[in-house]
């Protein structure tokens, strides 16, 4: 953000003057340098979606003067036809950033504590701000193990966001852990945002049916390699989506464009190149998993992209500097003091994790 001086911060809002907006990883301009801050996919999407980005403007450029299809009909039935859900329990939205934006706006109440843990999504403390509950916010911490106690969730609250598998720990909480936060909050919405789900956990898509205060976010971004196209989408039962499709038609009727409309749809037909892919990545983890604890990491169990490791030897931020100088890019966690000795290292092709071994 440039320099503003308190006489032109006069035209702001006070709530936009007090505002303290996420901070999007590293986007580096030098060439060489290998990402592994963002936990993008190291391989492209389908060759499918490559051919489905194309043919819109093959068909006829003329449809980029159109407006897309404000309800993108044809993403939520490849949506909802790959999850086993009917289409009325699909919501889409320009990426799951955008979707947790509007679940925070439909259904955590102002007035009342959400609950979260402390070390999770770096964004959800910038909902909690921007809709006026971040000072009835609790933030609660994580066990030894940086594990999710879900004793902890069983009090008054608002509602309650949980990411599983969890970001930057990687580690998974399991279905019937999941069902004791949801039946202990049955007048709260519980949201599970599942980012990282398809690289090894259980996804509570299945329990959607089951509970009324359900509502599961996932991306497209992660798993099937469509970052730079913006979908993310959530499931639940049909009253939650009515919610959510109101506040998407109070702030942006029109959230995607065609070409991510085609290619998340492409993406979502080619199911044997998604679970390949996937496939890929767990095994290039387990891989490197092993071998940083032959170097003598310390790695938490991931189910996830990305792994979290410390070195005991080594400060987090000495790491990073030693691996920035060999171009390798990835994130540290210093502004949490229970996690500055930790890294979070996004899981490459084999490779380049060779690379970062050596």
């Amino acid at each position: 953000m440039p320099n503003i001086s308190p006489e032109q911060m006069r035209f702001w809002s006070p709530e936009v003057r007090e505002l303290e907006p996420y901070v999007p990883g590293e986007q580096p301009k030098i060439q060489n340098l290998l990402k592994l801050n963002t936990n993008e996919n190291p391989y492209p999407p389908s060759p499918k979606v490559v051919a489905a980005v194309q043919s819109v403007l093959i068909d006829s450029a003329d449809v980029l003067r159109l407006y897309p299809d404000p309800d993108a009909s044809a993403l939520k039935h490849a949506i909802a036809k790959q999850q086993h859900v009917d289409v009325a329990n699909v919501f889409v939205g320009n990426g799951s950033d955008e979707v947790l934006a509007h679940i925070f706006k439909a259904f955590f109440v102002q007035d009342k504590p959400i609950l979260y843990p402390d070390i999770t999504y770096s964004f959800y403390p910038v909902y909690s701000q921007f809709f006026g509950i971040s000072t009835q916010t609790k933030i609660l911490p994580l066990n030894d193990d940086f594990e999710i106690d879900v004793a902890d969730y069983k009090q008054p609250n608002g509602g309650i966001i949980i990411t599983n598998p969890n970001a930057p720990t990687s580690i998974a909480l399991g279905l019937s852990a999941i069902e004791q936060v949801l039946q202990a909050n049955p007048d709260s919405v519980v949201v599970i945002d599942e980012a990282y789900v398809d690289f090894g956990a259980e996804s509570a898509v299945s329990l959607v049916e089951k509970y009324e205060n359900l509502v599961v976010c996932q991306t497209t971004s992660k798993s099937r390699s469509l970052a730079g196209l913006r979908v993310g989408f959530a499931i639940a039962q049909p009253h939650l989506i009515a919610a959510l499709e109101a506040v998407k038609n109070s702030f942006n009727s029109y959230p995607i464009d065609r070409f991510a409309i085609a290619a998340a749809v492409a993406s979502f037909e080619d199911q044997e190149y998604f679970v390949a892919q996937c496939q890929k990545v767990i095994v290039s983890r387990d891989k490197l998993v092993a071998d940083l604890v032959a170097l003598g990491f310390k790695v938490l169990p991931s189910s996830a992209n990305f792994i979290f490791a410390c070195l005991p030897s080594k400060d987090a931020g000495e790491l990073a500097k030693a691996l920035r100088e060999v171009a390798l890019l990835f994130d540290t966690l210093i502004n949490h003091v229970l996690i500055n000795s930790y890294v979070s290292l996004l899981v490459q092709m084999n490779k380049i994790n060779a690379l970062l071994i050596r």
